[in-house]
């Protein structure tokens, strides 16, 4: 990596990667090498699309929760003007909860999904709004302060009130038993669904996203939607987002990026989900510019029916020496495919517009900020996938931000069993770390295809888990193949096993210190580890091809032999992929419960005991660095900096103040 100039405010040997610590949670930093050298042309591209990126942060915590935004405003207004005693217990404890309030973009764990449980009390909470001026409090001109209280004490304090943000447990209905804001109140998973079905044609090989971005509501005994868009539902925040967005027109890359933006900009004003296909379909065309971004109603997630899209934003330019990895990848994508472990009817006969690129993040936003996914492969859309392609992007910033910061933290010497497992993942695992990602992203979510007639949703709840598993099982045995040796992405053929060895050590080990005591797993992407972890542990058990071995009262994973587990891999693979190309929602759900989701809780409360020994954290999330503009004596732009100073409370307090654009209550 290049050292940063003075004006980004610190060098390379002087970064600081972590900024708090609180709860479960470490906040990083991350660099942004390059910046300061990039034309002002550029910087201003970026500056535009970042200040889109943050318009929408509003819109992710009201997705998240009806009162979410009514709670953070209240939360933030007691931690400015309360005047007591601010070292008391009490307040250090509303601090935190106000801090994973903030990271959460709610009061639900950001990958738990269950509601906090305050370690203040009711009493405390109501003599901190008390002795605030009226004025200060939301609402205030709605309801009197006791009335207010009288509306949120349940909320955060009654762990029967919207207990979960997305319930997919069992047979009940998610739609009821989730807190998300998708669904107005009364609505059951029958009658979402019946509503969605209706809209569908059966010979529609083109269908829209039908749901993507509106909340669906009944009224006066019919259901409608009510859309996202510059005229309805979150306008004040997507307006300011289309203001930006048109502001960056001027500086696009080209033509073809300044159509991409104007096209973005179209679709927020109309809600017309043709024109975000066609946007979509241009945003993956484009593969020409340099600076890249993410804007919209994307992933699915949060929906406990995989319908609706949680509003995220990032913002990036081509890191062009990494990339050079990933374009190889791509350029073979014809090759994986034919080769893959599946039917040869479930595979696609010609691998169209695979766009693979290394990325340098500038700006995350909302749900990817501040918890970020550290790959990305979009459109959503099979049918866009099938006829044009997809952008997938590797963030090797922040892959390098994770790696810095964990350095000498004892994770190896507690987690590993052997020096020899360590000494295999000190040399090959941040290289296989992200090879595993450019093969998930890059090729795996673009890979296969579905039978005709096979609608997009068909696997419902679970088709998230599965997605994510087809990916990471493509990832994972192309991993160990002898094309990553012949095209140079691996130095040697022990490599792999420093990828293999940490899958399995995840999935099945240590990923469960995420997990609450007594709870099971609900999170797509942990489902999937431990789907795949547990399915070839089961498999491979009489040959012992993987085994969890205890010494000393702790428990290793010992992977015996990793030829036979490529082997499982595969096999894996070709089912998850037949699940999906042929719809198999039985098949597709046996799956994910039986494996997925029940936790082995003395596994669960030992791995929650030795993280607590070494003081990890289980969870991370990033700030942003801080972009300025600067100008000259008439007021001239000559100049777009970095700054990484900023704190965490520091920035969410600024978000929350120059970045607020919906109302406390949105309705």
């Amino acid at each position: 990596m290049a050292k940063l100039d003075a004006q980004t405010v610190v060098t390379e040997q002087a970064f600081d990667y972590e900024v708090d610590r609180f709860a479960d949670l470490q906040i990083l930093r991350y660099q942004v090498p390059g910046f300061e050298r990039l034309p002002l042309k550029r910087k201003l591209l970026l500056y535009h699309l970042s200040e889109a990126a943050l318009a929408g942060r509003d819109i992710l915590f009201d997705q998240h929760g009806f009162y979410n935004l009514l709670l953070r405003r209240l939360l933030e207004a007691i931690y400015i003007y309360y005047i007591g005693d601010r070292q008391s217990a009490s307040f250090r404890a509303l601090e935190t909860y106000l801090k994973r309030v903030w990271f959460a973009s709610g009061i639900h764990h950001h990958y738990a999904e269950d509601k906090f449980v305050p370690e203040f009390s009711a009493e405390y909470l109501k003599s901190c709004v008390m002795s605030l001026d009226p004025k200060q409090i939301p609402l205030h001109d709605r309801m009197s302060a006791g009335e207010l209280l009288d509306l949120i004490v349940p909320i955060l304090f009654d762990s029967k009130v919207m207990p979960k943000r997305t319930d997919q447990s069992g047979d009940r209905d998610h739609v009821q038993h989730s807190s998300v804001n998708f669904y107005g109140s009364g609505l059951s998973e029958t009658e979402v669904n019946r509503f969605y079905e209706q809209l569908k044609t059966a010979d529609d090989e083109t269908p829209v996203s039908f749901g993507l971005n509106s909340r669906l509501v009944k009224e006066n005994g019919s259901l409608k939607e009510i859309v996202w868009k510059t005229d309805g539902m979150y306008s004040a925040a997507i307006v300011r987002i289309v203001e930006e967005l048109k502001e960056a027109e001027s500086y696009a890359d080209d033509e073809d990026q300044k159509n991409v933006i104007a096209q973005l900009a179209s679709f927020y004003q109309s809600g017309d989900l043709d024109a975000f296909d066609q946007y979509s379909i241009s945003w993956v065309k484009d593969t020409a510019s340099k600076d890249d971004f993410v804007n919209g109603f994307i992933e699915t997630y949060s929906d406990p029916l995989g319908r609706k899209g949680s509003w995220e934003s990032t913002v990036y330019y081509v890191d062009e020496e990494a990339t050079k990895r990933t374009r190889l990848i791509a350029s073979e994508a014809q090759w994986f495919e034919d080769h893959s472990p599946v039917d040869p009817s479930f595979r696609k006969s010609q691998v169209k517009g695979i766009s693979a690129r290394a990325i340098t993040m500038v700006m995350l936003g909302g749900d990817c900020y501040p918890a970020t996914p550290i790959g990305i492969n979009l459109p959503n859309s099979e049918w866009i996938r099938r006829d044009y392609g997809s952008k997938s992007v590797t963030i090797e910033n922040i892959t390098e931000a994770y790696d810095k910061a964990s350095a000498g933290n004892g994770f190896m010497e507690e987690f590993i069993g052997s020096d020899k497992e360590r000494d295999l993942l000190k040399r090959y695992g941040y290289i296989t770390d992200n090879l595993h990602t450019d093969l998930h992203e890059c090729l795996g979510h673009g890979s296969g295809q579905l039978l005709p007639g096979v609608q997009q949703d068909a696997l419902g709840a679970y088709g998230s888990t599965l997605e994510e598993a087809r990916a990471d099982l493509f990832g994972l045995y192309y991993l160990a193949d002898f094309k990553m040796l012949q095209l140079g992405l691996l130095p040697d053929a022990e490599a792999y096993k420093a990828g293999y060895y940490k899958y399995m050590m995840n999935g099945l080990l240590t990923q469960l210190v995420r997990i609450e005591k007594g709870k099971d797993l609900e999170e797509a992407h942990m489902r999937n580890r431990q789907l795949i972890a547990r399915w070839v542990y089961e498999k491979g058990l009489k040959d012992e091809v993987v085994v969890i071995v205890r010494k000393e009262g702790k428990s290793f994973v010992v992977i015996n032999d990793y030829e036979a587990l490529r082997r499982l891999f595969g096999a894996l693979l070709g089912e998850v992929q037949r699940i999906k190309s042929e719809g198999d929602y039985e098949a597709g759900k046996n799956l994910v419960e039986k494996y997925g989701t029940i936790v082995d809780k003395a596994l669960r409360d030992e791995m929650a005991e030795r993280y607590e020994s070494l003081h990890l954290a289980p969870y991370k999330g990033f700030v942003n660095p801080r972009m300025e503009l600067k100008k000259n004596a008439k007021d001239e732009i000559v100049d777009v900096t970095l700054d990484y100073t900023e704190g965490y409370t520091e920035q969410m307090l600024r978000y929350s103040r120059d970045y607020s654009f919906l109302p406390t209550i949105n309705s």
